[in-house]
């Protein structure tokens, strides 16, 4: 899988947040996403899974045949994303079901990320590093070549950092691509950094049609 974004711009309540922004990532490759508080790094990310539209530009996939860009990606936000009453692995099961592509089995996932004791608990009574590391075990359990990752090493200790760092070094070495929003190093020491700069104010301006390609 290829990926050409060309000229993006986002808007945010009427509030331009970057513009222009370029770049392409290629397979093995990985691009880190840095810039203060509300430059728009989760923005970035919110644009490329799908759950926001852009204010104008591109976004084309090469070589993932009739598929859009959201199917062909794995998102781990700021928030989990779990259910609390569900166990770990109901929760991954449940993520395997709906992405499609099965890779490893929850019980295999969580066993990477050092969480095998808790696959029968419910969220709920994970602390919140374990929580993250359930969340994190779904780019585990089906398989898809891009991988888009905000702040991933929050509430990790150190050690679970390393493991994600292999975890990705694993998944590039098989052609995978990964864009990560961060504040600090992740183990990605290759990897192309993309530094969003904070916009100037400017009063609101009217809404532009967005130009987007899935392809």
């Amino acid at each position: 899988m290829r990926l050409t974004v060309d000229a993006l711009t986002c808007r945010r309540s009427g509030r331009r947040i970057f513009s222009g922004l370029s770049f392409a990532i290629g397979p093995g490759e990985a691009i880190t996403v840095t810039g203060r508080n509300g430059a728009g790094k989760s923005s970035l990310l919110a644009i490329l899974s799908g759950r926001l539209r852009p204010d104008s530009g591109r976004l084309t996939v090469h070589d993932m045949g009739e598929a859009a860009l959201p199917e062909c990606l794995h998102a781990v936000g700021h928030r989990d994303g779990l259910k609390s009453s569900l166990t770990a692995a109901e929760n991954l099961a449940f993520a395997q079901s709906l992405l499609g592509t099965k890779r490893l089995s929850p019980r295999a996932a969580l066993d990477r990320l050092g969480l095998a004791h808790a696959l029968d608990l419910p969220v709920a009574y994970l602390s919140a590093g374990q929580r993250r590391r359930v969340a994190l075990a779904r780019l585990l359990v089906c398989a898809r070549p891009l991988w888009l990752l905000d702040e991933p090493t929050a509430a990790l200790d150190t050690a679970s950092q390393g493991v994600l760092a292999g975890l990705m070094a694993e998944h590039r070495a098989a052609g995978g691509l990964v864009i990560a929003a961060t504040h600090q190093a992740l183990g990605l020491d290759d990897a192309r950094n993309l530094h969003i700069a904070q916009a100037a104010p400017r009063a609101p301006e009217p809404a532009a049609d967005s130009e987007e390609v899935w392809a």
